[in-house]
């Protein structure tokens, strides 16, 4: 084979190598690029974009951060109805950040406003937060609480919620000290009981008790990937004065610490006849630290958490609107999952109203209703892509015959 003619051999503008010593030359106009700088280029981007990114966000003034009008009229886009809720979350994001765009020389120290969200589940506690975090593009977790535990026991050590945000990230640290974590389940960790035990409460209140130090802000050693299972790696420094924390939990059963408060009665003889069904679904408007301590929750962890509201049930209306209203409605994502497809899909509107009443009698709230669709698009979503016809009308009676086959009924069963 003949050598390359030194005239025709190709150099790179940028580390002087020839075409003889890297496997790929990119010529331009006036020079040439070999892969490898090609490669640290795309990197140092990447680097420098996501610092823009972050300088951005940490300089936001009082002019380009968002008002809560501006955030709740972002919520309303994504999540429908909870406007109390929406209300308590914007002002409590918008004090957070403006406290982090505070002057260091002020003799003023703002708090940190951590919240609280009790609800029914498939309310949307999740939906909110995640929303919030889109919208103000900052690093977001979700932790299940239920996982966790005192260190040395079976499960999550507490930190490890502080390595999915790092995750999040890309273990970018000044970013993840500006993030926002949500705590799911957080009724999960109430006290089991008031009297003494000679057994710790190891996954209750011994978890609470790690949580203080991470709601209040401390610096914590992370370890990147989980404790336990690589004690030799090296920790990782993370201050939590500036995460926000929100926390979630249905909190099952404390509508009657809440009736036992105001002197209601909710349960036994006669509690029908001056209470009734929607009086009790409001008794959750009426929450209060109080009511959370006697669930379970220790007055350590409640007085770190001092923003507290609630979401409330959703009725039929509200479930007709998150199928159809939301940016990322439900109908509104198979519909264009099947036009990808080349084909329309037109939806009966008493498939709707057949959708929510199956909801509420399953109990299911909002989340129920993606897997009640799911269950009546499986067969529509598998013969669609393949049919001539480019228009499919689903009706009312097909939606019914998916559910009868389905392990859906069973529920009903039980009940």
């Amino acid at each position: 084979m003949a050598k390359k003619k030194e005239s025709s051999i190709l150099y790179c503008s940028f580390c002087g190598r020839s075409d003889r010593e890297v496997e790929l030359m990119l010529p331009g106009m006036n020079g040439c690029i070999c892969n490898d700088c090609a490669e640290r280029a795309v990197e140092l981007s990447r680097e420098y974009l996501d610092k823009m990114a972050h300088s951005a966000l940490t300089d936001l003034d009082m002019e380009t951060l968002p008002k809560p009008a501006e955030i709740k009229a972002y919520l309303d886009q994504y999540v429908i109805g909870q406007e109390t809720a929406k209300r308590y979350l914007s002002v409590a994001v918008y004090n957070h950040y403006k406290r982090l765009n505070q002057r260091r020389d002020d003799d003023i120290d703002i708090e940190k406003s951590n919240i609280i969200i009790v609800g029914p589940t498939g309310t949307g506690k999740t939906l909110l937060a995640k929303t919030i975090a889109k919208m103000l593009k900052v690093p977001f977790a979700i932790v299940d609480a239920t996982v966790l535990t005192e260190a040395g026991y079976v499960g999550e050590d507490i930190e490890s919620l502080l390595t999915r945000l790092l995750a999040a990230c890309d273990y970018n640290v000044a970013e993840a000290e500006r993030g926002i974590v949500f705590i799911d389940e957080i009724d999960k960790i109430a006290r089991k009981g008031d009297n003494p035990s000679i057994t710790r409460d190891v996954s209750g209140e011994g978890v609470q008790q790690g949580l203080l130090k991470l709601l209040e802000g401390s610096v914590v050693n992370v370890p990147p990937q989980g404790g336990r299972k690589h004690p030799e790696q090296k920790m990782i420094a993370v201050d939590t004065k500036n995460i926000l924390f929100i926390c979630g939990g249905a909190f099952e059963g404390i509508e009657r610490k809440i009736a036992q408060r105001l002197n209601t009665h909710v349960v036994g003889y006669g509690a029908g006849s001056h209470v009734s069904k929607s009086d009790r679904d409001k008794l959750l408007h009426f929450v209060a630290p109080q009511d959370l301590r006697s669930y379970g929750l220790i007055p350590e962890i409640i007085g770190r958490l001092p923003i507290l509201t609630n979401l409330e049930p959703l009725d039929r209306d509200a479930l007709l609107r998150i199928l159809t209203e939301p940016k990322n409605a439900i109908v509104r994502q198979y519909k264009k999952l099947l036009e990808m497809d080349g084909v329309e899909l037109v939806i009966d509107d008493d498939v709707l109203g057949f959708v929510v009443d199956k909801s509420i009698e399953y109990k299911l709230g909002a989340r129920g209703l993606r897997s009640l669709f799911e269950t009546i698009m499986i067969d529509v979503m598998y013969q669609a892509p393949s049919l001539k016809e480019k228009r499919y009308v689903l009706t009312r009676e097909f939606a019914e015959r998916q559910l009868s086959k389905s392990n859906f009924e069973l529920l009903a069963e039980s009940r």
